[in-house]
């Protein structure tokens, strides 16, 4: 029994990725899960309590594994700014696969404040990742700086998920180009 309510579980997870990179939150409805995975909607009620439920889960099995993949390939670096290149590259190289659009999508619609601070959290350990790049850099401020960079890291992140006139890998250069160097680069 308890096998098979974690096959559905993860069916519905599933699901409300697809969902969520298809259609954003609007997309996101019991219902539409229901449908997806086969399931009554009642039956989903019995997984989650609310959409936000489905978020705060989603944010909980999905996040983890990209700030992993970024942690990788942090790691294969021998240098700080080695480290910053591939902290910025890993994460812009991540926008087309569906977790990431479904996190994407998350962040963009409107979530209960339980789900908006599990994803700030999770948006800090990310960040965190970077700080001791930084601060080997000598940066005076490695965790205002970690923040910075993260923000340049998401504009480049919605520049790509629009559908920029540029290509993704322009984007991604100058990126790491405003990482690495800065407005002066």
């Amino acid at each position: 029994m308890a096998e098979h309510r974690t096959m559905q579980r993860g069916a519905l997870l599933d699901a409300a990725r697809s969902l969520l990179s298809e259609g954003g939150t609007e997309a996101l409805t019991f219902p539409a899960l229901a449908e997806r995975t086969g399931l009554a909607r009642s039956s989903v009620y019995e997984y989650f309590r609310s959409r936000a439920a489905v978020v705060e889960e989603l944010c909980a099995v999905d996040f983890p594994v990209w700030a992993a993949e970024v942690e990788a390939a942090m790691e294969r670096a021998d240098t700080p700014g080695g480290k910053i290149e591939a902290y910025v590259r890993q994460q812009l190289s991540l926008v087309g696969d569906r977790r990431h659009r479904a996190v994407v999508a998350i962040s963009a619609g409107e979530l209960d404040s339980g789900a908006r601070e599990k994803i700030r959290a999770a948006h800090g350990g990310l960040v965190a990742m970077v700080v001791e790049a930084l601060d080997a850099l000598g940066h005076e401020q490695p965790r205002l700086a970690a923040m910075l960079l993260q923000g340049v890291v998401d504009a480049a992140v919605r520049r790509i998920e629009l559908g920029a006139a540029e290509e993704p890998d322009r984007i991604t250069e100058a990126a790491v180009t405003m990482a690495l160097r800065g407005v002066c680069g």
